[in-house]
């Protein structure tokens, strides 16, 4: 039960403050200068949580990370799915969370209106595609560089939390124009479902292009194509 509890904490944490910076900091009505606070906005989060609840739960505090372990053959069906829950129901805190501070606002603010740091892409600009081939892709080498620092032999060791943290950030400044760079399905499903509309119209492809690219990226491991053990 602590792991399940850490997941919901650290992915609440990651919600809050990587989707505060969008709509609390203002930086999402920026770019493409806001690309870089955003970025280090959640990846300074996910190194943040890896210190914190990595311990307990090893801080995946994302679906495709959790599906990434499982497909490497490094956690159980059971646990998978636990972990999963709890990212979701950590998310919605999060976002919730969010939503309850930006409500307080002394003007007011229109969460359907002015947003909650969701993740979309324009299909003015993107097609279904692309945007999914970008998602896919990113989450793919995201958790690929999780699993290579948390292997056992030659991984990255106290500093593992710090390079995952610094690529989610690197992903952030090549995607966020595009898709957002969700790479996170629990955290795109929260923010986009309190939206509402087309941000919730678009939430398949940021949750079936995440787990893909974490499932493929777990199968490169335990097949031996990308692991060192």
């Amino acid at each position: 039960m602590k792991k399940y509890i850490a997941e919901v904490f650290g992915t609440a944490v990651l919600v809050f403050i990587g989707c505060g910076s969008v709509t609390i900091a203002g930086y999402g009505g920026t770019m493409p200068m806001g690309v870089l606070p955003i970025a280090l906005a959640f990846g300074l989060s996910v190194t943040a949580m890896a210190y914190c609840i990595g311990p307990v739960s090893g801080c995946h505090i994302n679906p495709a990370v959790t599906a990434a372990v499982w497909s490497s053959g490094r956690m159980s069906t059971m646990d998978a799915i636990g972990y999963i829950i709890a990212q979701i129901l950590g998310a919605f805190v999060g976002a919730g969370i969010l939503a309850v501070v930006l409500k307080g606002k002394i003007a007011g603010y229109d969460v359907q209106a002015s947003g909650l740091g969701q993740t979309m892409f324009d299909p003015k600009i993107y097609s279904v595609q692309s945007a999914f081939l970008i998602e896919f892709l990113a989450t793919m080498i995201f958790t690929a560089v999780i699993l290579g620092v948390t292997q056992s032999n030659g991984g990255g060791g106290t500093l593992a939390g710090l390079i995952i943290g610094l690529t989610l950030a690197l992903i952030h400044i090549a995607f966020v124009p595009a898709t957002g760079g969700s790479v996170n399905p629990a955290r795109t499903l929260a923010s986009n479902i309190y939206v509402g509309g087309q941000a919730a119209s678009q939430i398949w492809l940021y949750v079936a292009a995440p787990l893909l690219g974490g499932l493929v990226s777990g199968f490169l491991f335990r097949f031996k194509i990308l692991s060192s053990d």
